[in-house]
């Protein structure tokens, strides 16, 4: 029965999912049990576009992303794939109505960084945010909204700046890495080199100005993706401050983390807020 098979598909999603990001996966686990699978779903397929180009450096990535979109694109037109991350995707993708320019920038993102090592203007920058982090949110925001086509417009700025914002951070708390085993650097007139205390903040500052945005859109979501949205808000919010206290060499040489037992601290104050009403 494809009932099993697409109840296997689902559980794939949540397994990648739980198993790339304990942060995000606490965070999903936070929404109503009606969209989490679908967020799970979203999830899944952006994980594993990203995982082809950043990580399977002994194989032919530009090959194996054109096969991968290629099945993308099949599995959306034919409404079932025998990869179970693209299968649980197009369920998502036609229930809740993505628009497909959305899956297209994704894509285009993440194709550019097969090739493209080095940000250079503001414009290249923000395309590349957009394409990588901005139609997620607006994915997600599909899901979240479920249908409503004037509240995905109210909240479609907001939710595009809490992706920029959670993007950014992954940026600047990823540095060394994305530097030394990627020769990537994604800030424009930022010499990563050389990354000092006023380079920081003008990051850091341009990151807590898109938190701003992306709260005022959080405390108007429907209450089935409010909270679980919220804690990711913290989370990253905890994970940027760490970065701001953090010395820039510091950054350049280690992965600056959120202990477990923070980010359990973090969960009981946003189920808090959540309750009294404080968001």
């Amino acid at each position: 029965m494809k009932t099993i098979f697409d109840s296997v598909s689902y559980n794939c999603s949540k397994i990648v999912t739980e198993t790339y990001s304990t942060s995000f996966s606490l965070a999903t686990k936070m929404l109503s049990p009606s969209i989490r699978a679908h967020i799970y779903n979203i999830y899944g397929f952006v994980r594993f576009a990203d995982e082809i180009v950043d990580t399977f450096h002994d194989y032919n990535k530009k090959e194996l992303f054109d096969n991968f979109e290629k099945a993308m694109e099949d599995a959306i037109a034919n409404k079932i794939s025998l990869n179970p991350i693209l299968n649980s995707f197009q369920h998502t993708y036609h229930q809740y109505g993505i628009p497909h320019h959305l899956v297209e920038a994704f894509m285009k993102s993440m194709r550019m960084d097969l090739h493209k090592k080095k940000y250079n203007t503001i414009e290249e920058y923000q395309e590349y945010i957009y394409g990588s982090a901005d139609v997620v949110g607006l994915m997600c925001l599909c899901v979240f909204v479920n249908g409503d086509k004037e509240k995905y417009e109210e909240l479609k700025k907001p939710a595009m700046a809490l992706g920029s914002a959670f993007q950014k951070v992954n940026f600047l708390r990823d540095l060394k890495a994305d530097y030394e085993e990627l020769e990537r650097t994604y800030f424009p007139n930022t010499n990563l080199m050389e990354l000092d205390e006023a380079s920081k903040k003008r990051i850091v500052d341009e990151i807590k100005a898109d938190f701003a945005l992306g709260y005022t859109g959080i405390v108007k979501l429907p209450d089935q993706a409010k909270f679980g949205v919220y804690t990711a808000y913290k989370y990253y919010n905890k994970l940027l401050k760490k970065l701001q206290s953090t010395p820039p060499l510091e950054i350049k040489n280690t992965r600056i983390r959120v202990p477990n037992y923070q980010k359990f601290g973090l969960l009981a104050q946003s189920y808090v807020n959540y309750k009294l009403q404080l968001v």
